[in-house]
């Protein structure tokens, strides 16, 4: 990995870069993750590198929803389990949420250094790689319609970070509560999610398993869609700040 100086005015960005080109490396992020992951670092510029107001009131609603759960599952791709295995596994530990591997770029070999990585974050079990546990979800034609039974086919609450639009739709029409992190907040996931934390995964996940330890089953009101407006506005204020110290 490329040794950035802590001194680099982009080195929380460069430094996440890095993560994700080691995933590579190693063969967790498929070539198609690196340009998702640039797509949402300028995205992440748009709110100002900052967890904002209205993405810790979402990581709240979250922590909320995943501690009420009776069968919560962590639904894990390769960007993922590059930028945050630790933060999954605490996660998993906090809202005794299982793990799953579920990739839309199909491959076995990665899917299996997925689970290592997992494993070696301190996971003591990850679902999605037992063929005879493979059950299918409708209205998916991609890899990510197989799901395990007793993982994502039998959850109540699944938190999907870095999620493809077409399978959060399918989720919520299977009965599933959908939770994930996005960036963009007007990408077909954030919109259709019951809860979106439009924050960077690594900043928000570690906010989200601090929320889990810290807070109670409550039941929650959050409205994802005067959330996703509250963001977009808090965007628009982020553009005009810059635009004055220009």
């Amino acid at each position: 990995m490329l040794k950035i100086p802590k001194s680099h005015p982009r080195f929380v960005s460069l430094s996440i870069r890095e993560k994700i080109v080691k995933g590579y490396n190693d063969g967790l992020v498929a070539k198609e993750g690196l340009l998702a992951h640039g797509r949402g670092e300028a995205f992440d510029y748009l709110v100002g590198e900052k967890t904002t107001r209205t993405a810790k009131a979402a990581i709240n609603a979250a922590a909320a929803t995943l501690l009420s759960a009776q069968s919560p599952v962590i639904s894990v791709n390769g960007n993922v389990a590059a930028l945050c295995p630790k933060e999954i596994v605490q996660l998993a530990k906090a809202t005794k949420a299982k793990i799953e591997v579920n990739l839309f770029y199909y491959d076995e070999n990665r899917k299996k250094k997925i689970v290592k990585s997992l494993k070696k974050a301190g996971a003591k079990q990850v679902l999605g790689t037992n063929p005879r546990s493979y059950r299918r979800i409708g209205g998916l034609d991609s890899p990510r319609r197989i799901v395990d039974k007793d993982g994502i086919f039998a959850a109540d609450v699944v938190l999907v970070p870095l999620e493809d639009g077409d399978r959060t739709e399918a989720l919520q029409k299977i009965g599933k509560t959908v939770i994930t992190f996005d960036l963009n907040p007007l990408s077909r996931t954030a919109q259709t999610a019951d809860i979106t934390i439009v924050d960077n995964v690594i900043r928000g996940m570690r906010l989200l398993v601090s929320a889990c330890k810290k807070s109670k089953t409550v039941k929650t009101n959050f409205n994802n869609k005067r959330a996703l407006s509250s963001t977009i506005s808090e965007i628009k204020n982020n553009l005009k700040r810059r635009g004055s110290l220009a």
